[in-house]
């Protein structure tokens, strides 16, 4: 296929949570020119980006005062944006993040770019409940945008729901690198301890106390040994469920079995990884509208590597993990639920390997980021050619 130049515009390059954008950008073929726009980087260290462009440069003084003119509706970014466009001869714009999206049209607009929006999850529901302009914002979004992508068909029901054409949707799956996910299964030694990892943003959504409440009641029947791999970022949300997961862990006593390791690099999570036999991911609902949307890509790297996984049926999470084939699903919520399927695989070993065989298979069809990024290369050249 002949060369195209693609510009993705995201708020963040890059939060150590969003290894999935990462991949997503670098797994693409050769004959796609990527380049990215960002407000602000972070952790270039473990994120490197040769085509990387932050506004004005990235100060922090003007990333305040592009806050400020964007709330008065005078947004410097788009003029910003479109300049990038025009000296690269950009074909297509990539607004990763639906609210990016919506800020990006007046560029897509006006310099005639094929225009792809990828919705991930807090942007879907959790915007519009918490600021009724998105219900609108998001009608010209869909009217005006070439693609919609997101992860599975729940969260495509959702965005049809807000107005979406059901045409311009597309689940697109995000891929991981496999090849740097050996598959071992894991092998419980006579009288060891169930080895659980928990790993998240401390948000209402990954469920974390009601996985700590699981096992502080399955504790008194199997011998555990818990890490915990996350902690609360600045927003008030994040610091009211920090209090929460603390308060679980000291009613259940579950400071001599827990490691509280706060937030690690991507390849610190997965050395962890490794040395753990279970991961538990209960994804729920928050009461603010926050949701997976998708489905927690760690859910599908622990999988990957030959780890059994217990979650929910939250959004597309059984897209990801099917129950009783390749993992254990029980409700949002369900506490009760967990502590059944955990206790079940403390009692059956000798299907640990069929379900993580399974979930690696699965992965390796619809889940591989080299796969997902030929995919991707596709969709952006069909798109040009539309747009002639």
């Amino acid at each position: 296929m002949k060369r195209l130049a693609v510009l993705h515009s995201c708020p963040v390059w890059l939060p150590q949570t969003q290894t999935w954008l990462y991949n997503q950008v670098r797994a693409l073929p050769e004959e796609i020119e990527s380049r990215v726009a960002c407000l602000r980087a972070e952790n270039l260290d473990q994120f490197p980006q040769p085509r990387l462009q932050r506004f004005f440069g990235g100060s922090r003084w003007a990333y305040r005062a592009e806050a400020l003119l964007r709330r008065i509706g005078l947004p410097l970014q788009p003029f910003w944006l479109a300049r990038i466009a025009r000296q690269h001869k950009v074909s297509l714009l990539h607004s990763h993040f639906g609210n990016m999206g919506w800020l990006n049209l007046p560029v897509a607009r006006r310099l005639g770019l094929a225009h792809v929006v990828t919705f991930y999850g807090l942007d879907v529901d959790f915007l519009p409940q918490q600021d009724g302009r998105w219900h609108e914002r998001y009608r010209r979004l869909f009217a005006a945008a070439d693609a919609v992508l997101c992860e599975g068909p729940h969260m495509a029901s959702r965005i049809v729901a807000r107005g979406c054409p059901q045409a311009k949707v597309h689940v697109h799956h995000l891929g991981v690198d496999l090849a740097a996910l050996p598959f071992r299964p894991r092998v419980r030694q006579p009288g060891q301890p169930l080895r659980v990892l928990i790993a998240g943003a401390f948000r209402e959504k990954k469920g974390i106390p009601a996985a700590l409440e699981a096992l502080g009641r399955l504790q008194h029947e199997v011998e555990l040994e818990v890490s915990l791999i996350g902690d609360a970022g600045t927003e008030q949300r994040e610091g009211e469920e920090k209090r929460r997961i603390l308060e679980v862990i000291e009613r259940h006593r579950l400071g001599s079995r827990l490691r509280l390791l706060g937030f690690q690099s991507h390849a610190r999570l997965l050395e962890e990884a490794y040395q753990h036999h279970i991961f538990l991911s209960p994804s729920i609902h928050a009461a603010d509208g926050d949701s997976e949307g998708g489905a927690p890509v760690a859910i599908i790297e622990m999988a990957a590597t030959g780890m059994p996984v217990v979650s929910t049926t939250h959004c597309d999470i059984p897209e990801v993990i099917a129950d009783q084939r390749s993992g254990l699903l029980a409700a949002e919520g369900d506490v009760s639920g967990l502590v059944e399927r955990l206790r079940w695989l403390a009692a059956h070993p000798d299907q640990w390997q069929g379900l993580a065989l399974a979930a690696r298979r699965h992965f390796e069809a619809e889940f591989d980021m080299a796969e997902q990024g030929r995919r991707l290369a596709r969709l952006y050249h069909q798109l040009v050619e539309q747009r002639g």
